[in-house]
């Protein structure tokens, strides 16, 4: 047993030998090299941390809920706790560089979801098929749901992880939270993840910490307009390779700045793609920006350099008159024929809980089990059911 310290969590302990060999693999070592939380840095300079920390957190936590699920009688095999363990580990295998900024700018018609399946089949058959078990969990094929849920739900060991690491690194102490008075607080009915009702507070808590870290650090006007010059530089990549100029990338990074049709669709693809990492679009960019290219350069030495234009979050559009009228400026003052990579404006919705996807169900001591925010007890959770909508807007 190997253990790792965790600044967020204390000792980390890795379980058994196939967990460690999973560990070790260049699949997974790979994610020390993409960051958690994109651009957010540019914001709050502690938030380095990288997905590989993440993962690791998921599995300590998972561990702890399975403990906590098998004192309350509920069955749970040997072999059934280690895939588990192996499914939450490698939920976010297929992130490309800097996590969600370019997930669909890297590849299209793909998200990381996919990916990390793909990824995890691929290792299924490196480990002769011991990983089996774990892609039925992370599938939501196999028959014990409430293990699916521990994966992938509005409570799930993920969520639980990326608010507390994610707060701790960004020193908001809006989003912490306490993922082990949740997990103490789980159970199981009619096969469903539930949480006992004196849990309740804990779990609106858990919430409102959530909604917290969209409203401060995910949804941020700041590193948001970071991460859009990010996604557009990468576009304006793509159309001047495709117009013949050969950039600066490395081997990796080029094969998907080409207009290559098979992209991860084959084997090759899906193996190149996990030599790609965020120190190859970020020595891009750092070269980019001596380009002749003003739209690639300017774009780059932003990025590079931090400077970033003003940014608003909008309660409403602005029209369509006023948007062409900003564009029409930037375009004129910069001899450029297209405005729209430093002219934007796009909507930012979230829900903080969501009661008709996968709800959070409450056991009650008489044996009954309500969805949360019917519960009666419940105090927040209703206003945590209504969406933010926020416009975000940047111009140079």
């Amino acid at each position: 047993m190997k253990i790792i310290n965790d600044p967020v969590h204390g000792f980390i302990t890795i379980p058994n030998e196939l967990i460690y060999q999973i560990i070790q693999h260049p699949y997974f070592q790979r994610l020390r090299r993409i960051s958690q939380t994109g651009l957010t840095e540019t914001v709050y300079p502690g938030a380095k941390h990288s997905r590989f920390l993440h993962a690791l957190g998921c599995m300590h936590l998972m561990q702890k809920a399975l403990s906590t699920l098998k004192k309350k009688d509920v069955e749970i095999t040997i072999e059934e706790e280690n895939a588990a363990l192996i499914a939450i580990l490698l939920h976010d295998l297929g992130h490309g560089p800097f996590s969600h900024s370019l997930e669909h700018s890297i590849i299209k018609n793909s998200n990381h979801e996919e990916i990390s399946l793909r990824l995890m089949e691929e290792l299924n058959i490196f480990f002769n098929g011991q990983l089996t078990l774990a892609i039925e969990i992370f599938k939501g094929n196999y028959s014990k749901k409430f293990l699916t849920q521990l994966v992938s739900s509005q409570l799930d060991c993920d969520r639980m992880d990326y608010l507390k690491r994610d707060s701790f690194y960004s020193g908001v102490v809006e989003g912490s939270i306490n993922p082990e008075r949740i997990i103490s607080m789980m159970n199981v009915a009619d096969n469903e993840l539930v949480i006992e009702a004196k849990g309740i507070p804990s779990v609106e808590k858990f919430l409102m910490a959530r909604m917290f870290m969209y409203t401060q650090v995910y949804m941020h006007k700041k590193s948001f307009t970071a991460e859009n010059f990010l996604i557009s530089v990468l576009r304006r990549a793509k159309e001047l390779t495709k117009q013949g100029e050969k950039l600066f990338a490395s081997s990796a990074f080029n094969y998907f700045l080409q207009e290559n049709k098979e992209g991860i669709s084959t084997k090759n693809g899906l193996e190149i793609f996990t030599y790609l990492d965020d120190s190859d679009v970020l020595s891009a960019i750092k070269e980019w920006q001596f380009h002749d290219d003003f739209i690639l350069s300017k774009l780059s030495k932003n990025i590079i350099q931090r400077n970033l234009p003003k940014s608003h979050l909008l309660e409403e559009k602005l029209t369509e008159s006023e948007f062409l009228k900003e564009r029409e400026r930037v375009k004129n003052e910069y001899s450029i024929n297209d405005a729209s990579y430093f002219v934007e404006q796009t909507t930012i919705k979230v829900v903080p809980y969501d009661k008709n996807k996968n709800p959070i169900k409450i056991l009650f001591k008489n044996g009954s089990v309500k969805e949360i925010s019917s519960s009666g007890k419940s105090i927040l959770t209703q206003f945590l059911q209504k969406e933010i909508i926020k416009i975000h807007y940047h111009s140079i």
